[in-house]
């Protein structure tokens, strides 16, 4: 017989076990979780508190769970469920870092006028809506990862491989912070390290933001464009040549801004959509405006899909760069940093596995979401040869705020939570109670 509902497609015995699962999740220990992870800061670089107070709350909950230090700040953490050795091994990951700190002398003034309450690593409940510092993005999803491996471990699921609840550090898309020790603290350092070190299975679920089973995903690449002109005075502007880079800067970041656009619509393709900003820019002494600088430098990032390498992409970065001379402008761009894009293939058990259960929860055949441009740790993990595919919850939408990009990642539904952790046990279980021939194809 086969289950129906949202447990549909699974046999009475593993539709048994999952029900079993999905009795220890309540909306009230996930808040617990949330609010616990949310009051624990982890800026990119110093997630070691954080990773210590996860392997702890693991730990009392019969998860087995360990520090990972990769130096005296950054740590990782992870757990380990074990099986009979007879099945495949599976990870559910999350990272743990915030994309901004959460205080005012390195996020002011780029982030507002001032810092709201949900930009603070400090919950607060509204309801349903827990409001914090990362509490969607990434914390929501890594509660939701912690929340699966406990409600696991205490139905006492009997698993043939094993399940690996990690959580990495420095997930987010940036270089060091200031006062770092260690200028590779971010773009998935952490995911790398958990690898390098012995953490790895044979396939892999990422809990990032979207309701919908993602095989695929951008990369990105990196350019530092340099602007060149003339060191001059404001006294002399009309004695001596005058060609001011930081308004050369200015015609440089709309002819990109221009090309951004017809990039994309080049490269969209499958999931993604791959797109393109300037973000940031350089240039000359604020103490003395009175004075031109030689050059100014912008930062441009420009994601890459899964059919493009680094190569092809600053190739044809470079043109467009080039374009620019044409038009007697001296600039120049080097490429500083590069990640490619990823994906894994639909066929893979993983995937099947995924998209069985997202369709049992929908009561509709598999939705795919498209024009997708963010990256994640997916890219470290399918990179390394571990096919992987990325599940999260929808962006909240009803709420008390007006939801913009950070709100967006600073409130999280406790329901979604809850509806995510169950969508992460049924995989998880599907998958880690077989065989490794079920899962490969093979016949027994």
């Amino acid at each position: 017989m086969s289950a129906t509902g949202e447990l549909a497609g699974l046999d009475d015995k593993r539709a048994a076990w999952v029900a079993d699962a999905w009795q220890h999740v309540t909306a009230e220990r996930l808040r617990d979780l949330i609010t616990g992870l949310v009051d624990v800061p982890s800026p990119t670089g110093d997630e070691g508190p954080l990773a210590a107070h996860i392997a702890a709350t693991l730990t009392t909950a019969g998860c087995p769970a360990r520090v990972q230090p990769l130096d005296d700040r950054q740590a990782n953490a992870w757990a380990r469920l074990s099986g009979d050795g007879t099945g495949p091994d599976l990870m559910l990951y999350a990272p743990i870092d915030t994309l901004t700190v959460g205080e005012e002398s390195e996020d002011l003034p780029w982030i507002g006028p001032e810092l709201r309450d949900d930009m603070r690593p400090r919950a607060t409940v509204h309801d349903d809506l827990i409001v914090g510092l990362g509490a969607s993005n990434p914390k929501g999803h890594a509660a939701c990862v912690m929340m699966a491996a406990e409600a696991i471990a205490l139905a006492g699921v009997p698993l043939t491989g094993d399940l690996v609840a990690a959580f990495g550090a420095g997930g987010m898309p940036t270089n060091a912070r200031p006062g770092s020790r260690r200028l590779n603290t971010g773009q998935g350092v952490g995911c790398s390290f958990l690898l390098e070190q012995g953490v790895w299975t044979d396939y892999a679920l990422i809990a990032k933001p979207g309701w919908t089973v993602s095989p695929d995903e951008v990369g990105l690449v990196w350019f530092e464009v340099t602007v060149h002109g003339t060191h001059t005075y404001v006294g002399s502007r009309h004695r001596l040549p005058y060609d001011n880079p930081v308004a050369r800067a200015g015609e440089v970041t709309r002819h990109l801004e221009e090309w951004f656009v017809e990039y994309a619509e080049r490269h969209t393709s499958g999931t993604v959509a791959p797109q393109g900003i300037v973000s940031s820019i350089q240039g000359g002494w604020p103490r003395m405006a009175a004075v031109t600088p030689a050059s100014c430098t912008l930062m441009v990032d420009l994601r890459i899909g899964p059919d493009t390498t680094p190569m092809q992409a600053k190739r044809e970065f470079m043109a467009a760069i080039t374009a620019l001379r044409d038009k007697n402008i001296d600039v120049g761009a080097e490429m500083v940093l590069a990640i490619p894009g990823t994906s894994t293939d639909p066929e893979s058990w993983i995937c099947r596995s995924a998209t069985a259960s997202w369709a049992a929860f929908e009561g509709r055949e598999h939705e795919v979401i498209r024009g997708n441009s963010g990256a994640t740790d997916a890219n470290i993990l399918r990179g390394r040869g571990i096919p992987t595919v990325r599940v999260g919850m929808p962006k909240v939408t009803d709420s008390l705020f007006d939801i913009d990009f950070a709100r967006g990642m600073n409130t999280v539904s406790v329901q979604a939570m809850e509806k995510l952790t169950r969508h992460l046990i049924r995989t998880a279980v599907d998958t880690v109670t077989r065989s490794r021939a079920e899962v490969e194809g093979r016949a027994a």
